[in-house]
């Protein structure tokens, strides 16, 4: 029997390193992903660093035609993870419709094929923002969500109703959602790793693009949270711990462990670092001096989130393994890498 796993959104940050861990793992990968915001080099790279390739599909999940195909083609998946959306909390505030419309019609669009063609199980690629403004931390899964303060973080709160919904009223389909916190780092070959097109809007893209000479200085933005510094605090998580997690993930559900038709789980390290922290760290590091700049705080952000982890620990048998160090060292060495690529 074959064990195929299809990744939507498979050559994007996450995607790509979870495919790593699923060929190394022994499971058959075909990524589907419009490249809007990826590369397809990124599967020379997987197969650089794994041996394999990956089958990889082209195609606009947002177009129900070109989705139904590509899925039919491949109805013999045994489950579909999840990563194709549009991510950036600060343009979806400027253009909500532009995350609305993508992130809703690829996910149900996927979810109708995959049903179509009898493919149970999914995993979603959520995030902690599905929980709001939290009046108190760690974060547990206990904790209810809210409605997020982004049309970003919106889209990842309802597609979760929605595969709530949906294992409601299909007793053989099974879903996963895994609540990301901040994912940063590299792979170790450092062939791999976050490359976002234009301006970063994550924080560590943001820092390295500095320190290696390709945006001016860093924006910080906002020193003035009730924090110990000012600056915002996050669960920062290496993106190679993040991406073992939706293995785990595929395997309970592939052997039907899952204790509920629908289930969701932190994914963090549960220690929160600020913004000024991440900057000091690169630092050290990296043996460097990174020009930044405090202004206005950013909409869509909160002043702390960090993660309650012991739920993934328990049921998925999953513990983050690297620590503030290797992340940050990874996405430099990512980061000097593929500068010289493109030299």
């Amino acid at each position: 029997m074959k064990n195929k796993i299809i990744v939507t959104g498979g050559c994007g940050y996450i995607g790509s390193h979870t495919v790593i861990e699923l060929l190394e793992s022994n499971f058959e990968v075909v990524i589907f992903d419009d490249l809007s915001n990826s590369t397809e080099k990124t599967i020379d790279r997987i197969s650089q660093i794994t041996g394999k390739t990956p089958t990889f599909v082209k195609v606009d999940l947002k177009n129900e035609t070109e989705t139904d195909k590509v899925f039919t083609a491949h109805k013999d998946a045994l489950a579909v993870i999840h990563f194709a959306a549009h991510k950036a909390v600060a343009e979806s505030v400027k253009e909500p419709l532009k995350y609305y419309q993508n992130n809703f019609y690829s996910l149900i669009n996927s979810l109708n094929s995959q049903l179509k063609n009898n493919i149970t199980n999914f995993i979603f690629s959520s995030s902690a923002t599905v929980y709001g403004l939290p009046k108190t931390l760690p974060i547990t899964e206990k904790n209810k969500t809210k409605r997020p303060f982004s049309p970003y973080g919106n889209t990842k709160k309802v597609a979760e109703e929605i595969l709530e919904d949906l294992t409601n009223s299909d007793p053989n389909f099974t879903a996963i959602s895994l609540r990301y916190f901040n994912p940063i780092g590299a792979h170790e070959s450092g062939l791999i790793g976050e490359l976002p097109t234009g301006i970063p809007n994550n924080l560590m893209p943001y820092v390295t693009q500095t320190a290696a000479g390709i945006r001016e200085k860093l924006m910080i933005y906002g020193n003035d949270y009730p924090t110990k510094d000012g600056t915002p605090i996050r669960d920062y998580i290496h993106v190679v711990d993040l991406a073992k997690a939706h293995v785990l993930a595929v395997k309970r559900l592939i052997n039907k462990e899952q204790e509920k038709s629908f289930e969701y789980f932190n994914l963090g390290t549960g220690i929160g670092y600020s913004v000024l922290d991440i900057v000091k760290t690169f630092e050290k590091v990296t043996n460097s001096k990174l020009n930044y700049e405090i202004t206005s705080r950013r909409e869509g952000d909160v002043p702390k989130l960090y993660a309650a982890t012991k739920l993934a620990a328990k049921k998925l048998g999953w513990t983050p393994k690297r620590e503030l160090n290797e992340m940050i060292s990874s996405s430099w060495k990512w980061e000097q890498n593929v500068r010289k690529e493109q030299k």
